[in-house]
C-alpha cells in the first residue's frame, strides 16, 4: 500500500470542502439557494422548514474558511491513521 501524504491529502480536502462551500455562497449571492434547498428537501420528502438569510460576506468568509480548515484537519488524520494502519503492508 501506498503511503498518503498528509499534506496533500489536507490541501486537497480542504479545497474539495472550501469550494463546495464556496458554491453554496454564491447560490445564496445570487438568490438561487432557497429554490435549491427547496427542491432538495421536496426530493427527500421533506417539508421545507428552513429559510436561507441573506447573503452577507463575512458570513461567506467564514463558512469557507472554518469548513476548508476541517476538511484539511480531516484528511490530514486520516492520512496519518491510514499510514499507522499500513505501515507493514
Amino acid at each position: 500500500m501506498k503511503r498518503i501524504n498528509p499534506v496533500k491529502a489536507g490541501v486537497t480536502f480542504a479545497v474539495l470542502i472550501g469550494g463546495w462551500h464556496l458554491c453554496w455562497a454564491v447560490l445564496v449571492a445570487l438568490g438561487w439557494a432557497q429554490p435549491l434547498i427547496d427542491f432538495i428537501f421536496w426530493m427527500h420528502f421533506i417539508k421545507p422548514v428552513y429559510v436561507v438569510g441573506p447573503f452577507d460576506l463575512g458570513t461567506a468568509a467564514i463558512l469557507v474558511a472554518m469548513t476548508g480548515v476541517a476538511g484539511f484537519v480531516m484528511a490530514v488524520v486520516f492520512s496519518l491513521i491510514w499510514n499507522k494502519l499500513h505501515k507493514g503492508a
